[in-house]
């Protein structure tokens, strides 16, 4: 493999392969032979075999007759910084009683590059026609969460990460042009809150509100999620998003304290 460009003196080319390996893994392809991990990362498959068998021996792959496949080991890398975070203790409460409150299931997610990352979820068992877990990725512009953090951005940064290709491998109904999305986003930035309404997929409408730390800088988004069929934007309006801004006002209020405590390690 040719060496990386933009890459400085300090970069380990091993565990960015390693990182890639782990990447390959999607949700339409769980398990994968040798081959196609080689394949999917541009890697010899030598050295594909080498991390793989690596990361087998740290507990993060796992190996059978049909391929390698990644384990729930793998997950601790990800919770590990939800809770450096704290925001999952801080938000938990407050997203349950959203929840119960809405009868519907409510998520946290931060941006991503052009995309959204969710971090937090209190769901609701209904059938939508999405999946959202922890670590699912979406297109940040056409989700109610993205377009509140997007419309926190200067114009600089908002193209700089608007210009960044998405890694969620989903195509959103939405496709605006330059103009549409500027004035989508000025609308946000007023009233302090974004709605879309089946704009990612069919059936998806949802609300969200920006989460602030103890500087007013946005740091994450909370949204309530709603199935189309089932709720009106009338009703997400009226009886849901007084709701969900009492939460997000509520979360970053504990947020900001939280910051404000000190860090004591006991050994």
């Amino acid at each position: 493999m040719p060496a990386r460009p933009d890459t400085g003196p300090d970069f380990i080319e091993a565990l960015a392969r390693g990182l890639e390996v782990i990447r390959a893994f999607q949700p339409l392809r769980p398990v994968m032979p040798l081959s196609e991990v080689a394949a999917a990362t541009g890697l010899a498959r030598p050295t594909a075999r080498r991390i793989l068998l690596t990361l087998a021996e740290l507990g993060y792959v796992r190996h059978s007759e049909t391929g390698f496949a990644l384990t729930p080991k793998v997950l601790e890398l990800g919770v590990a910084y939800v809770r450096s975070m704290g925001l999952w203790d801080v938000a938990r409460p407050h997203m349950e009683r959203l929840g119960a409150r809405t009868n519907e299931s409510c998520s946290i997610a931060q941006l991503d590059g052009s995309d959204i990352v969710y971090v937090a979820r209190v769901a609701v068992p209904k059938i939508v026609t999405l999946s959202v877990q922890i670590g699912t990725r979406f297109p940040a512009l056409p989700t109610s969460l993205g377009k509140v953090q997007l419309a926190a951005l200067p114009p600089a940064e908002l193209e700089a990460v608007l210009a960044q290709p998405s890694r969620s491998g989903l195509t959103p109904r939405w496709q605006p042009d330059a103009a549409e999305r500027d004035a989508e986003l000025r609308d946000v930035r007023a009233r302090g809150w974004a709605l879309t309404d089946e704009q990612l997929a069919p059936g998806i409408r949802s609300i969200a509100a920006p989460l602030r730390d103890g500087n007013g800088t946005v740091v994450a988004a909370l949204n309530v999620n709603c199935h189309a069929a089932e709720t009106t934007v009338e009703r997400m309006i009226e009886h849901h998003l007084p709701l969900l801004l009492q939460a997000a006002g509520d979360i970053s209020a504990d947020f900001a304290r939280l910051d404000t405590v000190p860090h004591v390690v006991v050994a």
